[in-house]
């Protein structure tokens, strides 16, 4: 019985050997030429310069500071996160589209923000929102246009032309009203010119034709004479007149009274009581001493 196992245990050994040999060899062709296949897929990923996309876009650490700055409403380290990310991956779409709506919405840089659109939909052709950012790109267009050229809406233009048409009218009738002014002044200037009268001989003198003398010597015309106006006599000023002070008025100093105590009195400085009693020495003044009110 032990032989007759023994040799029948080594027969089924061998009929497994040889069966399972050839699926062995299937196996390493298979991961030869997946791992071969593999291994040109990267080398085309890396010699055309292409950047993982979508999740991987928004698995970037400087990505994900900016989404976290954007829900703590920190708009301005947002846009820094997501300009970061960009220099980390230039070709991430989600970085441009995050940027465009910050810059549309929160910085009001309609020009930035329709480079970063543009950006998006170049690294991202194929995005399900690309409609979406398409009229976003027109109205930042239309936004930045308004804020190079401000154009008026359609009643203030009306008005505004309402309003240089009455003022052209307004000019038509100046110009016609100086130009009619302009007209009489001429008319008067010419009847003046017309009716000044010329220089002849009276009618009552008739030149002697025997006198030479009198006949060459013209005779001058007889103006009438001007009756001459009296003006009335310049008034003559005194060679000195004293000039009153400005309150005209004295004061006599009582007991107690100090210079201070008389400037609230009367409402004046003491500079100016000073000046108007040079010879008083105001520091001790006495009962009875008169003073001059400025």
């Amino acid at each position: 019985m032990l032989w007759t196992f023994l040799p029948h245990h080594h027969q089924r050994f061998n009929d497994g050997f040889q069966l399972h040999a050839p699926r062995h060899s299937i196996n390493f062709e298979l991961m030869s030429f997946w791992i071969r296949f593999s291994f040109v897929l990267l080398l085309a990923t890396a010699l055309s310069g292409c950047a993982p996309s979508g999740q991987d876009d928004e698995k970037e650490p400087h990505y994900v500071l900016g989404i976290s700055r954007v829900n703590a409403m920190d708009y301005q380290g947002a846009v820094e996160a997501f300009e970061e990310s960009l220099e980390a991956n230039p070709h991430s779409a989600a970085a441009h589209y995050q940027l465009g709506m910050l810059y549309e919405n929160q910085e009001s840089d309609p020009a930035a923000a329709i480079y970063h659109y543009e950006q998006y939909l170049k690294f991202d052709p194929s995005a399900e929102n690309a409609d979406i950012i398409r009229q976003h790109i027109a109205a930042c267009k239309q936004q930045l246009a308004a804020d190079v050229l401000p154009l008026p809406s359609a009643p203030q233009a009306q008005q505004q032309l309402e309003k240089l048409v009455e003022q052209n009218r307004q000019l038509q009738q100046q110009v016609q009203s100086l130009q009619d002014t302009l007209k009489q002044w001429n008319v008067w200037y010419a009847n003046q010119t017309a009716a000044k009268p010329n220089s002849t001989l009276p009618q009552d003198i008739t030149p002697d034709p025997g006198n030479s003398s009198q006949s060459a010597q013209p005779v001058e015309p007889v103006h009438p004479v001007q009756p001459t106006q009296t003006q009335p006599p310049v008034p003559v000023m005194p060679a000195h007149t004293e000039t009153p002070t400005a309150h005209g008025h004295t004061h006599v100093v009582e007991r107690g009274e100090t210079a201070m105590a008389i400037c609230r009195k009367f409402g004046v400085h003491l500079n100016e009581l000073a000046a108007a009693n040079p010879a008083v020495n105001l520091s001790h003044i006495r009962p009875g001493e008169i003073l001059n009110i400025p």
